[in-house]
């Protein structure tokens, strides 16, 4: 009897042992999946190029073609020893923008400054404009320029203004300097040089 035991326990531990058989006796993979899950690359989504931005229209309407011709240039002010600056339209050149306009500005080494404007008008003869200005300060006699119109200039403080007219368009000169004199001074320098633009445009 207790023979037969020994073989059936045997037994049972022989077909224990033979089911273990078909997995290698390895700790590293003994625990591994059989069958191992094959990897999946995630789907990168695809993404389309996008297309440049489109600037919208320029609003502006173009400068006209006599503004720019009349327009002081950097040559034309180069003895005045002066270097590009910042336009900054005001006083009496305030009520000159109602039309096509445009401005250019200098700045001495002195700290005095240069603007210069001209503005064109479709509306009405740029002679009434310049007569029709009333801009503060006392008014200053300078040489009347020839193939100009209308011709007016002030001083206001230390601020001097000249405007000249011709057809359509009207060009404003306008100098700061430290003392009423020396911004009359300059303006005078400059008339002749201003009235030829205006002639020329």
């Amino acid at each position: 009897m207790r023979h037969r035991q020994v073989l059936a326990v045997a037994t049972v531990a022989l077909f224990g042992l033979s089911g273990c058989a078909d997995r290698p006796n390895d700790l590293d993979t003994y625990y591994d999946d059989p069958t191992p899950t094959p990897t999946v690359e995630p789907v990168q989504p695809s993404v389309k190029p996008q297309a440049a931005p489109v600037s919208p229209p320029s609003t502006r309407a173009p400068v006209p073609a006599a503004v720019s011709a009349a327009l002081l240039t950097d040559e034309d002010v180069a003895e005045e020893e002066v270097v590009p600056g910042e336009s900054k339209v005001s006083g009496c050149l305030t009520g000159l923008t109602r039309g096509s306009s445009r401005s250019t500005a200098w700045s001495y080494p002195s700290g005095s400054t240069l603007e210069h404007q001209v503005t064109e008008y479709t509306d009405r003869d740029a002679s009434n404009v310049v007569a029709q200005a009333d801009c503060e300060g006392k008014k200053l006699t300078l040489t009347k320029q020839s193939g100009v119109e209308v011709q007016r200039a002030w001083c206001e403080g230390t601020t001097c203004t000249v405007l000249l007219a011709k057809g359509k368009l009207v060009s404003a000169l306008s100098v700061t300097a430290g003392t009423e004199a020396r911004a009359t001074d300059a303006a005078k320098r400059l008339l002749p040089i201003v009235a030829q633009r205006l002639r020329s445009a």
